[in-house]
């Protein structure tokens, strides 16, 4: 029994469709490498057919299922089995690339198409069975954490420019020990590559390798490498990288790409505003990578000027700033002043200013341009004063406010 159908029963399905009459159909690539090294069952299953495209449209119609042409220029179909998605790709061969994108001729050899994918770990195939088909050597190398490029590194790089990026994810997220030498070597070989590349791929890889598990010595490997320039458009604080990521392993706290990406990356405004550019960034994360720009809350504050930073910043920006500047500390990972800053969004939620205009008004203050300043002075003697609901202290919070005094 295939131990990938237990967690996806479409995939029966797609099987019965289109692996009989003369054509097959196996799992490929990161379903299968995953689940023979012990991380479980993706969410997401790929897979490969001898089939040719228009064929897979046919059967998969024939059997009731619903056929999507995703990217069928180079023989992928999404086929819709019991509500889920599964990429079926047709058996093919890279006739031209250059280096960003390849003309493909479908065939039926499965040993080729295993010969054009990247990593050996990538190349690992799964009949209905569950029977595992290993044509590169992927299944050890997977065991032994070794990224390895099937056949000649230069090659396969100069196919696709993207593969050294890949290199470093990879290994950031299945490495073990060293990178492969014969690749690395490769991959510096190649980086003028990299210039060649759409930035939106540049971003995805990048963003995937930030948040692996290995993330803070490969990114010191790239960096070693000379290789780590080319992809940010400047230097990185590698330290301050590895610093954050492990105080975010020692608080528990879940990897952030956008908050790694601004230690790394970011010092100044021009950073950031480079970096949504550079990357093609959404507009949510180069305003964030922006909020990194600016004061921190500190161990040095008082607690009320801590709620203070966490009412004026958001949660969001007030931990990002705190994280960072920890990072940049260089505290002990256990530092309780640290620790007690960081814990403060989970101590005190920040109110609502409870003062609005009405409460001018009441006074007769028109509406106008002195309202608005008033507002605003009011908004922050009630900081200045701890955030005070009771009615006579927001009364008297008016009054200063329309005679001016902060």
């Amino acid at each position: 029994m295939n131990p990938l159908m237990t967690r996806h029963p479409g995939l029966d399905q797609v099987f019965a469709a289109l692996d009989r009459d003369g054509e097959e159909v196996r799992i490929v690539g990161g379903a299968v490498r995953d689940w023979l090294i012990g991380r479980g069952v993706r969410a997401d299953i790929d897979l490969a057919t001898t089939a040719e495209p228009k064929e897979v449209v046919r059967r998969v119609k024939a059997a009731g299922l619903k056929a999507v042409p995703t990217g069928i220029e180079h023989g992928t179909v999404t086929v819709i089995a019991e509500g889920e998605p599964f990429e079926v790709t047709s058996l093919r061969e890279d006739v031209e690339t250059d280096g960003r994108r390849a003309k493909v001729m479908f065939g039926r050899d499965w040993a080729r198409d295993a010969a054009r994918r990247d990593f050996t770990m990538n190349a690992l195939y799964m009949r209905r069975d569950g029977e595992v088909v290993d044509l590169v050597g992927g299944a050890a190398d997977a065991k032994a954490g070794h990224v390895r490029f099937i056949g000649d590194a230069d090659q396969r790089i100069r196919e696709d420019y993207l593969r050294i990026l890949r290199l470093f994810r990879f290994h950031a997220a299945y490495g073990s020990g060293p990178l492969d030498e014969p690749a690395l070597a490769a991959a510096v070989r190649n980086k003028e590559g990299l210039a060649s590349l759409s930035r939106e791929r540049v971003r995805a890889e990048l963003i995937k390798l930030l948040v692996a598990p290995r993330a803070a010595e490969t990114i010191h490997e790239m960096e070693a490498a000379g290789l780590l320039a080319p992809v940010l458009g400047g230097t990185g604080e590698v330290a301050t990288f590895a610093r954050l990521a492990a105080i975010e392993a020692a608080l528990g706290l879940k990897p952030d790409p956008v908050r790694r990406l601004g230690a790394l990356a970011v010092r100044g405004l021009e950073d950031a505003i480079r970096l949504k550019t550079d990357l093609r960034l959404s507009n949510a994360e180069a305003l964030r990578l922006e909020d990194l720009v600016g004061p921190a809350a500190t161990p040095g504050m008082c607690e009320k000027g801590q709620r203070a930073a966490l009412y004026r910043f958001g949660r969001t920006k007030y931990e990002d700033r705190a994280l960072i500047a920890f990072a940049r500390a260089g505290a002990p990972l256990d530092d309780e002043g640290w620790r007690a800053l960081l814990d403060q969004p989970n101590r005190w939620t920040p109110p609502v200013f409870p003062l609005n205009a009405g409460a001018f008004f009441a006074r007769g203050l028109p509406p106008g341009p002195e309202l608005g300043a008033a507002l605003r002075r009011a908004e922050e003697l009630w900081i200045e004063r701890g955030f005070p609901n009771e009615p006579l202290a927001l009364v008297e919070i008016a009054r200063d406010a329309m005679e001016g005094g902060v």
